[in-house]
Formats: structure tokens, C-alpha cells, sequence
């Protein structure tokens, strides 16, 4: 307790100062905007004194007459009054923006704006230039939102029960456990819209990892025999677990239909999912990772565990056909492959899955 409560105070004296040293630092933005105020007046007369001293000058040289350089003197102290009603406008506004917004009107790009507005004084701009005045340039930070946004992902999470179709074995006579045996998928998708005008027809793809687990009945582990092939035995000792797991990935495909809300304002154009019905048909191909096999059971009142990892002579590549149904994100799900456990083995086994599916 004590050390939750002296977390507590760490974080509390860190977000006051925070945001204590962000008020003074907001404050001495406005106290030196302030500042430049009172030395426009003295630049620009700095600035035309220079110019009236040019000017005399000239006329020393007779290079113009008396009623010119009158005339030229006239126009540089107008010219500068207005620089200094300019200038003063604008620091004028900036100190508004910060008192309203508390953001610093000298790093608009930061807003994610289209242009960012830099105004200085003699000092250095964001490309490390000295400037004087005001410089408007294309933010290159700033990220356009997408009008018409087409493609979405997903996470995608499945679990469910897993088993084997064998010929002319029916489930009930299956050597694997049906509540037993079960698998695991987790993966994305990107979801991508076929037609430009309708979102009932979308084309989904994407990758996951399949982990296919077979747990076996009747006290029978996976050996491998003289001819290479998988097949099962009896164990020598009383088994309290038997599971054969093949990992894969695989990279699905599916078409997906289902209606969608259109969401549509003056900037964007978005379709919704959210509790609507869909259901996708498709299949996915792809490789096997590895298979392995975990044993538990009991040797004179010692409880032991084999992990054994080879190969099993089952096949690389995996394909097979999937299809999904449900509303929003939670969907019914089953996968069925078409290619055999075993390579070459004297009865055709197929992997079949059915669960539910999370597009999160």
C-alpha cells in the first residue's frame, strides 16, 4: 500500500509540474511577443533614419532637387508607419491566438493545418533561415483525411473444436476426442470494398496462424513405422494426455457479403459494420510450420511429460475451404481442409474445425 501511494504522489507531482511548466511556458511566449512590440517602433525608426540619411546624401550631390528628396522623405515615413502598424497587428493577433487557444500560433504545422505560419523578427525559422516577417509554407506534416476509405483491417481471433474426417470412419468411431480436440486462430484481414457505389460485396484477405490440436482416445500415441508413415499405437503406460498439434499459416481469402450503414459527412465517406448481419465463403492455402505431440502419464508415481516435435510425414502445404456467418464482429466459423493430414498414408485423414471467429 505504501508503495502504490508514493506511485500516486510521484505521478501527481509530475503531472503539476507538467503542467505548471507548460503555463509558464505558454506565459512566456505572450510576455516576449509583448517584448517585440516595443522594439518595432525603435526598428523601423533605426530603419528610417538610415533612409533619410541616404536621402540628404543625394541631394548633397545634386543628384536630386530639394522638392525630391522632400517628397521621397514624405513616402519613407509613411511607409514605415504602416510597417509599424503592420507588424504590431500581427503580434497583436498572435497574442489573441494564445490567450483563446493556448497553442503557439508561430507552430501552426503542429495542428495538422495545410500551411504553417511562421513569423519572425531576426530570428531563426524552422529550416534554421533567419527571416524577417511572415512566411507561409505547405506543412509537411500534415496527413489529408482519406474522402472514400475502401480498405479497413481487423484482428482476427477463432477458437472452437477441431477433429478429422477419416473414410469410412464416422465421427463417433474417430480415434480423436471431439470435445477434446480443438483449435486456435489468430491473424489479420484487410477488408476491401469491390464496387465503388455498394458495400455489400467485399473482398477480404489477409494471414493467420492455425493451430489444429487432435486429442487421441483409448490410451493411442502417433509413431512413426518402418515405411515412414504416422501411424497409432498403444502406449506402454497408462496415459493421462494424448494431443497431436499441427501449426500452420495460411494466408485466407473470402468474399463477403452483407448490408453496411453508410456514415457519409462533407470530408469522409465510411460504411459501418457495426451489428450488421454478413456472412463470407472462401478458402485459404498456405504451409505447415511444424507438428508435435505431448504426452502425459505416470511412471511408478512420478508424473512425467514428453513434448516430442518431428515431422510425422505430414504434408507442407495446407488448403482448404472456410466459410463464416454472424453479425458485428462475432461470427460463426468453419474451416475444412482439403489436403491430408498424412502424406501417402493407407486412409485419407482431413482436418475439420468449427467454433467462433472474433473480428476485433
Amino acid at each position: 500500500m505504501k508503495t502504490i501511494t508514493v506511485f500516486v504522489l510521484v505521478v501527481f507531482t509530475l503531472f503539476v509540474t507538467h503542467e505548471v511548466t507548460s503555463q509558464e511556458e505558454h506565459l512566456s511566449k505572450i510576455e516576449f511577443l509583448k517584448g517585440q512590440k516595443e522594439k518595432i517602433a525603435l526598428q523601423e525608426k533605426d530603419a528610417l533614419k538610415l533612409e533619410v540619411a541616404k536621402i540628404n546624401k543625394q541631394l548633397e550631390r545634386n543628384e536630386i532637387s530639394e522638392e525630391e528628396a522632400q517628397k521621397l522623405k514624405t513616402e519613407a515615413a509613411q511607409k514605415r508607419a504602416l510597417n509599424i502598424e503592420n507588424r504590431l497587428g500581427i503580434i497583436d493577433n498572435q497574442i489573441a491566438l494564445l490567450e483563446r487557444n493556448g497553442e503557439d500560433p508561430m507552430q501552426l504545422d503542429t495542428l495538422n493545418y495545410a500551411t504553417a505560419l511562421e513569423i519572425g523578427f531576426g530570428g531563426k525559422d524552422s529550416e534554421n533561415n533567419r527571416m524577417f516577417g511572415v512566411s507561409i509554407k505547405e506543412n509537411p506534416n500534415r496527413k489529408d483525411v482519406k474522402y472514400d476509405k475502401r480498405t479497413y483491417s481487423d484482428l482476427v481471433v477463432a477458437l472452437g473444436f477441431n477433429n478429422a474426417i477419416i473414410d469410412e470412419v464416422s465421427l463417433n468411431d474417430s480415434p480423436y476426442k471431439i470435445g477434446g480436440s480443438r483449435f486456435f486462430e489468430l491473424g489479420w484481414q484487410w477488408r476491401t470494398r469491390v464496387f465503388k457505389e455498394s458495400n455489400f460485396l467485399r473482398l477480404n484477405y489477409g494471414f493467420s496462424f492455425q493451430f489444429n490440436g487432435l486429442k487421441i482416445k483409448d490410451n493411442q500415441y502417433f509413431v512413426v513405422n518402418g515405411d515412414g508413415n504416422a501411424e497409432l499405437e498403444e502406449f506402454d503406460y497408462e496415459l493421462d494426455k494424448s494431443k497431436f498439434r499441427m501449426d500452420n499459416l495460411v494466408f485466407p481469402v473470402h468474399l463477403e457479403f452483407g448490408p453496411s450503414k453508410l456514415k457519409k459527412t462533407e470530408k469522409t465517406i465510411r460504411y459501418s459494420l457495426t451489428n450488421q448481419f454478413r456472412f463470407g465463403i472462401g478458402g485459404y492455402g498456405g504451409f505447415n510450420l511444424g507438428t508435435r505431440q505431448k504426452l502425459k502419464y505416470s511412471i511408478d508415481g512420478e508424473k512425467v511429460k514428453d513434448k516430442i516435435k518431428r515431422d510425422y510425414n505430414t504434408n507442407d502445404l495446407v488448403y482448404g475451404l472456410s466459410a463464416y456467418a454472424g453479425f458485428d464482429g462475432v461470427l460463426l466459423y468453419m474451416k475444412y481442409d482439403l489436403n491430408t493430414i498424412f502424406n501417402n498414408a493407407p486412409v485419407d485423414q482431413r482436418n475439420i474445425s468449427i467454433g467462433l471467429r472474433f473480428d476485433l
